[in-house]
């Protein structure tokens, strides 16, 4: 007779409390020490390599403009929620509004369907520059790179959107304690009292939508430059065609892997995997790119070697010169 009476601001928390890692509470300062050096690696290295594309001449091409979206992309994923992670870890600082919680919801998927589309049109750039060599500068314009990335912005936020706004609707009573070091979409959902399904159903539409989709193209795509690389004659040729793939393949096995687990674990896990296990692999889904694509592009890519050891020596010889 009570539950009818309570209206919908009744069963809105003011705040959510994130538990961070449970079961591993004792040896979060411990957990706090790789994820803090990965955060330093991921800033420092996105942001050196978003400040190599915008001042090295040699740099404006189609392939670093792509580089430099999923820089920007990797610096928002990490930062939304990595710094709230050492908030927990170090000062216990647990709480997190209900609003705060929601935006923090919106900009983790929003930025990770991000990710995963720029993967997508990389893989479509490097299709362009194997296949079509002569016409590669002609079809990748700055206008066209630009339309494309704001696209893959624009895909995400329509389709998270309704997210946010099915979980901000949901009554919730059953307490406030989130098990989990950010947000997770399904984590907050479970505290709920009401009719989840809509989320789970909608989450997995998405998921499907924009991961799906982006596989799809990514396969086509590397289809493609493999007839084209097999079919050279030369065999340096084929080596050097693709040498220039390897760097992208990279960034993507290291986000769809723990992107695959995760959704695994999310969906399927139940309880046969430890939440502990979960939460650790949800942190390095959003945590490993943004720390690995900047060193892999870095040692891989000769280009940005090379600005890198001009940067460097130029430096020295400003010192030199000082003494």
């Amino acid at each position: 007779l009570i539950m009818p009476l309570l209206n919908q601001t009744d069963l809105t928390p003011a705040s959510f409390i994130l538990n961070g890692i449970p079961g591993l509470e004792d040896m979060h300062i411990w957990i706090s020490f790789p994820f803090c050096s990965m955060y330093v690696v991921a800033v420092v290295g996105n942001c050196g390599l978003l400040y190599l594309i915008r001042y090295e001449d040699s740099l404006h091409r189609p392939m670093y403009y792509f580089l430099a979206m999923l820089s920007l992309t990797d610096l928002v994923i990490c930062s939304s929620t990595i710094p709230k992670a050492l908030c927990i870890f170090w000062f216990h600082l647990k709480e997190i509004g209900f609003d705060e919680c929601l935006v923090q919801m919106f900009f983790i998927h929003t930025f990770t369907g991000m990710e995963s589309g720029v993967l997508m049109l990389m893989a479509l750039d490097r299709y362009v520059a194997i296949c079509y060599p002569l016409r590669y500068s002609a079809i990748l314009t700055k206008d066209v790179i630009a339309k494309a990335g704001l696209a893959t912005f624009l895909r995400a936020v329509p389709l998270i959107i309704p997210l946010i706004f099915i979980t901000k609707q949901l009554p919730y009573c059953r307490g406030n304690m989130i098990h989990h070091t950010y947000c997770d979409q399904l984590s907050v959902a479970k505290l709920s009292c009401g009719n989840i399904k809509a989320n789970i159903i909608y989450g997995l539409m998405v998921a499907f939508l924009i991961g799906g989709f982006d596989i799809l193209c990514i396969t086509v795509s590397y289809t493609m430059i493999l007839r084209a690389v097999v079919s050279l004659s030369s065999a340096d040729a084929r080596q050097k065609a693709f040498s220039t793939c390897t760097s992208h393949i990279c960034a993507i096995v290291f986000s769809y892997s723990p992107a695959f687990f995760c959704f695994f674990f999310n969906h399927f896990g139940g309880h046969t995997i430890p939440p502990s296990c979960h939460i650790i692999v949800a942190n390095i889904y959003l945590l490993l790119p943004p720390t690995m694509n900047p060193i892999v592009y870095g040692v891989k890519t000769k280009q940005i070697r090379d600005c890198v050891m001009k940067i460097l020596s130029g430096s020295k010889e400003m010192k030199s010169q000082s003494v």
